[in-house]
């Protein structure tokens, strides 16, 4: 059974739990520094994704000044990777979006490159030039929310 929670409580078991799992992918799988992997944090609303009470997927998001959402530190646990996990985090998370009553214009976030077709297959189109991000190639994805939502 799947829950997925959603706090901007930086004391709850659920962000403690989120966090670590991006510490273990980002921070211990990929390497990248613990000063840039936690930052931000009370600025975002972040959602852990359970899978039988065990908090396996991750992630945050903001409202940018524009009126869009800034989706970042999507994280699935290595043991449960490939298991649509991520898939039903963000589609829960962009259902949420959607049906807010801000009317939000858009989705962007910043996808490691390897990741790049998990997004394309949930709608989102890549925008701009590749860059480097804590060492690891980057593209921006954006998803165009449409106005019957």
């Amino acid at each position: 059974m799947q829950e997925i929670k959603y706090t901007t409580d930086l004391n709850s078991k659920s962000y403690q739990d989120g966090l670590n799992i991006r510490k273990q992918v980002f921070i211990k799988e990929q390497g990248v520094s613990e000063s840039l992997e936690i930052s931000d944090e009370d600025k975002c609303e972040h959602v852990t994704l359970y899978s039988d009470g065990l908090a396996v997927a991750t992630a945050r998001f903001f409202v940018t000044d524009d009126n869009g959402i800034h989706i970042q530190r999507v994280a699935v646990l290595k043991e449960y990777r490939h298991k649509n996990l991520a898939t039903n985090l963000l589609t829960d998370m962009i259902t949420k979006i959607k049906k807010n009553s801000n009317n939000y214009k858009y989705i962007i976030l910043g996808a490691q490159d390897h990741a790049q077709e998990f997004y394309i297959k949930l709608g989102f189109k890549v925008i701009g030039d590749q860059y480097t991000e804590a060492g690891i190639l980057h593209h921006d994805m954006k998803l165009t929310l449409g106005d019957n939502y």
